[in-house]
């Protein structure tokens, strides 16, 4: 665990001091590439349907995509499902328009394990420049949002 907490420390520590690097094709087919989504701001959402914490602010961060996406604002979902179907059926009845990563290894997603996600949900918010500004941002997301917008 020890080297998992160092492995976190260090690539927090070079995300927030270079742009954010991201790529992948989503559950849908689109190529996601962060670099691509510069001059926008973007949530990176680690986070699993079966995670009750996940779900229990899906409102939050789908409210703030309504309000914000015409504006500039983007979601990224990184999704440590395993069961595609189960992921499918939430994607459609909550709504969730934004892609997703999926590869259906639960903890042991390429992505989480590569910049050291060890809980859920883990949020990032990405200011228009692809740098990391805030992890878990607390408090009002959309008025954090509304701010890295202007």
């Amino acid at each position: 665990m020890a080297k998992e907490k160092q492995t976190a420390r260090k690539a927090m520590a070079e995300l927030k001091s270079k742009p954010v690097e991201l790529k992948f094709k989503a559950l849908d087919g689109t190529e996601v590439d962060l670099a691509k989504l510069r001059g926008k701001v973007v949530l990176v959402d680690f986070w699993a349907t079966w995670c009750g914490p996940c779900m229990a602010e899906l409102p939050k961060v789908s409210a703030a995509y309504e309000k914000f996406h015409g504006k500039g604002f983007e979601i990224v979902g990184i999704s440590l499902d395993e069961d595609e179907v189960a992921l499918k059926r939430v994607l459609k009845t909550k709504k969730i328009a934004w892609p997703q990563h999926f590869d259906g290894r639960g903890w042991e997603n390429e992505i989480a394990h590569r910049f050291g996600i060890t809980a859920l949900p883990t949020m990032w918010l990405v200011n228009k420049e692809g740098m990391l500004v805030e992890v878990n941002p607390e408090g009002d997301l959309a008025e954090k949002i509304g701010k890295l917008l202007k």
